[in-house]
């Protein structure tokens, strides 16, 4: 048994809330989410101080994410689960764990110990890291779905001026990132409610204007701050 066995189920029947990055949560009073099980997500210590809320776990598989913010994530008080491809950037401690990565297809991996799919966006492997530790209601904000970028999906770019992806300008502003693959994403996205929805889960959308057409859409104000531990 290794050591991502421990959170196997540890949150079953639960809901969590999964912090995506896009700019719509500075649309949002993330306050509400104290009373939350949180799930952030890559550069999501960027916006803390303005949000008001802390996760509890925090998901990082690209390179290139982790190694621009390894002092900031090795800094944080949550549990951190890192993909391996990026895990020379930030070992292993009390409080980082490093995830199996597995290759094609892009489909879902239900168990954390034989690897994750990456599928495209780190989205993906939030909902396999959820799924795993049992939570049965997942919900999305600050997945806006939209991005604003030039050359091919996945292509390795360098972003000059403010990131207007994100939440932050400063995000990957004058620095490398890798463009999105929505089609990719989608693909993952829908394999992943096939596996919530053969199991009796939900995955519900919050998001503010969100453009994925892949969950159940709800609105974030009816919902979240509604403490369901």
């Amino acid at each position: 048994m290794g050591l991502l066995a421990r959170f196997k189920n540890l949150h079953a029947g639960q809901r969590c809330v999964i912090v995506c990055n896009g700019p719509s949560l500075n649309t949002m009073d993330l306050s509400v989410l104290q009373s939350e099980v949180v799930i952030g997500l890559n550069k999501i210590h960027l916006g803390l101080h303005q949000f008001g809320f802390y996760p509890r776990y925090l998901v990082a598989v690209n390179p290139l994410v982790v190694e621009q913010s390894r002092a900031a994530l090795a800094a944080m008080s949550c549990i951190k689960f890192i993909g391996k491809h990026a895990a020379s950037h930030l070992p292993q401690d009390a409080f980082t764990y490093h995830l199996p990565i597995l290759g094609p297809p892009d489909d879902f991996s239900p168990d954390l110990e034989v690897g994750v799919r990456e599928g495209g966006t780190v989205t993906h492997v939030a909902l396999q890291v959820a799924y795993y530790m049992g939570f049965s209601e997942v919900v999305l904000i600050g997945m806006d779905h939209r991005y604003d970028f030039t050359g091919a999906p996945n292509e390795r770019r360098r972003l000059d001026g403010p990131d207007l992806n994100h939440f932050s300008p400063e995000y990957f502003s004058g620095r490398d990132w890798q463009n999105p693959d929505l089609v990719q994403s989608e693909e993952s996205y829908r394999a992943a409610r096939a596996a919530y929805q053969a199991t009796g889960r939900q995955i519900i959308d919050a998001t503010v204007d969100g453009a994925c057409t892949i969950f159940r859409k709800a609105d974030h104000r009816a919902i979240l701050g509604q403490c369901r531990r």
